[in-house]
C-alpha cells in the first residue's frame, strides 16, 4: 500500500515539474529584453514595403520613429493594438509624416507585401484616418532578418500552432535607428507617445515646447509612464522666488539709499 503512494506520489511530482518547465519555456521565448535600450539598429537591412519593394530602413528611418513588431493576420493581441496606436496618434500634437512615423513589421516571415498593404489601408481607413499615407510604413521580411532585427530590438516571440506569442510593446527610435524609449502596451496613452517621440528627436533640433516638456518630465520605469519632475520644478520655483526676493531687497535698499541721501 506504502509502496503504491509512493508511486502516485512520484508520478504527480514528476507531472508537476513537466507543467513547470513548459510555462517557464514559454516564457522565455516570447517577451522583452529591455536591456537592449540604447542599441542602434543597423538602418542597412532590407525589408519589403507594402508597395512590394525592397526597401533598406535607412531610406526610411530619417526621423523620430515609433517602431513596432506585429504580425498582420494576428487574431488576438496585434489588431487591437494597432487599432490604439492609430487612434492615440491622432491625439497627438505633432505632426506624423514631418515630425515623426511610424514603422510596422511583421515577425511572421510567410507574410507578404500583399498582406502589409491591405492592413495598411485597413489602418487608413479606419482609426487612423486622415494621417498621411507616407507617416505609417507596414514592412515584411525574411525569417534571417526578422530574426536579427528582433533580437538586436529586445523582442522574442514563439509561434503556437497558428498564431505567434509576442509581447505588446512599441519603440522609439531616434533618426540614427538608436532605441531610445520602450512603450509596453498593448493599451498606450497619447502623451507617453509624445514623450517618447520628444526624446527621440535628440540629434534634431527640437521645438521649444518639446524641451519644456522633457524638462519638466521623466519617464518612470515602474509605472511604464511619464511623470512631472516633482523636484525638478519645484527646485526651480524656489530659485525663483529667492531672485525675485534678492531684486526686491536690492531696490528697497537703493530706494531706501536715494531717500536717505535726500
Amino acid at each position: 500500500m506504502i509502496s503504491k503512494i509512493k508511486r502516485y506520489f512520484i508520478l504527480v511530482l514528476f507531472f508537476a515539474v513537466q507543467v513547470s518547465a513548459f510555462s517557464g519555456q514559454g516564457n522565455e521565448t516570447a517577451g522583452l529584453d529591455d536591456s537592449k535600450l540604447g542599441t542602434t539598429l543597423p538602418l542597412n537591412m532590407v525589408f519589403t514595403n507594402e508597395k512590394g519593394e525592397k526597401v533598406a530602413l535607412s531610406s526610411l528611418i530619417d526621423k523620430p520613429t515609433i517602431l513596432m513588431f506585429v504580425y498582420y493576420k494576428c487574431p488576438s493581441l496585434c489588431s487591437p493594438m494597432i487599432a490604439d496606436i492609430a487612434s492615440q496618434v491622432r491625439r497627438v500634437d505633432l505632426a506624423p509624416g514631418k515630425e515623426y512615423q511610424l514603422i510596422s513589421i511583421s515577425i511572421d516571415h510567410n507574410e507578404t507585401w500583399k498582406d502589409a498593404a491591405e492592413k495598411k489601408k485597413g489602418v487608413l481607413s479606419s482609426g487612423a484616418v486622415g494621417l498621411p499615407e507616407n507617416s505609417w510604413y507596414f514592412l515584411t521580411g525574411d525569417s534571417v532578418s526578422i530574426k536579427k532585427l528582433t533580437e538586436l530590438a529586445g523582442i522574442t516571440f514563439k509561434r503556437t500552432g497558428d498564431q505567434i506569442i509576442h509581447p505588446g510593446v512599441v519603440m522609439a527610435l531616434a533618426k540614427d535607428g538608436k532605441i531610445t524609449r520602450y512603450i509596453i502596451g498593448p493599451k498606450y496613452l497619447p502623451f507617453d507617445i509624445k514623450m517618447a517621440v520628444i526624446e527621440a528627436m535628440d540629434g534634431t533640433t527640437a521645438p521649444t515646447v518639446a524641451k519644456v516638456l522633457k524638462f519638466c518630465f521623466n519617464y518612470d520605469g515602474e509605472s511604464q509612464t511619464y511623470v512631472l519632475n516633482v523636484t525638478r520644478i519645484f527646485g526651480i520655483i524656489i530659485i525663483f522666488v529667492a531672485v525675485v526676493s534678492i531684486v526686491v531687497l536690492v531696490r528697497k535698499s537703493k530706494t531706501k539709499d536715494i531717500k536717505e541721501g535726500a
